[in-house]
């Protein structure tokens, strides 16, 4: 072994001992799209500005699988999830419309399967939004998906990798619509949809409730009539070892339930997407509004 070798070795050693040690930190994990990041910031200052513990953040950590894996080995404590999500694409399970079923069903799984807790919900439900461009809605007079499907013929769709693979994805949409469409499924990173729509390039997008960017670009959500999405409750969700280590990090997020509004998400999403401002700022002057802060 080289000199070099050993040098870089101990260096390395030292660097990873002079960092905060797990007994008094904690790390936060989010999904690779704008709305995850400000939650998952979010979850961090809500933890900093309420216990003694230091906060890593381990954001962008790609989609749902990702996180999951990450939190079943400890790499990551706590990250904000969906309730339609992690009952559909983690427990395989159908889809419910009952918000209160669908939670009571993840809470309870994801602590016999996982040793996971779920903690209480933020308040606001980021359903999957079927979007099309206002002018066409206005023009064809369309307000629901089944009204649409007349017309998808004509249309390119776009959605995200995960969406063409999860159980409450492309699949089970275009059967319960009975969609055909010009064109395969043009497939991009969640945070390209609304422009790629807007600019045409696509004519029919699977994007989310609460994204800022629908009225800023006069998109159009089409009405789910035939309620084929679960609700997508965002929830914290905390590994139990972390919590029974460190209680005050449930005390805390206990403190964000039903705080965050559909229109406070959508604001939140704006000022990041479309106004380009930091996430950290703006969810600091959030948590300031509210009363977050001690």
């Amino acid at each position: 072994m080289t000199s070099r070798l050993i040098g870089g070795l101990i260096f390395a050693a030292v660097a990873l001992s002079c960092g905060p040690s797990r007994e008094n930190r904690v790390v936060v994990g989010s999904k690779n799209f704008t709305e995850q990041l400000i939650l998952g910031e979010l979850i961090a200052q809500q933890i900093e500005s309420h216990t003694n513990l230091v906060v890593e953040r381990r954001f962008y950590l790609a989609g749902t699988f990702i996180c999951q894996q990450a939190i079943l080995g400890g790499r990551i404590d706590v990250y904000p999830e969906y309730t339609g999500t992690a009952l559909t694409a983690i427990l395989k399970e159908k889809p419910t419309a009952d918000r209160e079923e669908v939670y009571n069903r993840v809470k309870n799984e994801y602590e016999a399967r996982f040793y996971l807790e779920i903690a209480r919900p933020l308040g606001f439900n980021d359903t999957f939004a079927i979007e099309i461009r206002g002018e066409n809605a206005r023009r064809l007079n369309l307000k629901t998906i089944s009204e649409a499907a007349a017309y998808t013929p004509q249309w390119r769709p776009g959605f995200g990798y995960e969406f063409m693979e999860r159980p409450d994805g492309y699949k089970g949409l275009v059967a319960t619509y009975g969609l055909r469409f010009a064109s395969s499924p043009r497939i991009m990173d969640l945070g390209l949809l609304t422009r790629a729509l807007k600019e045409k390039q696509v004519d029919l997008i699977a994007g989310n409730a609460t994204d800022g960017l629908i009225p800023a670009f006069d998109l159009f959500v089409l009405e789910d009539d035939r309620h084929y999405f679960p609700p997508y409750e965002a929830v914290p969700i905390i590994r139990k070892a972390a919590l029974l280590q460190h209680p005050e990090i449930g005390s805390a997020l206990d403190e964000l339930a039903g705080r965050i509004s559909d229109d406070d998400m959508r604001r939140l999403n704006y000022a990041v997407d479309g106004q380009h401002r930091d996430a950290k700022q703006v969810v600091r002057e959030f948590m300031q509004r509210k009363g977050l802060v001690r």
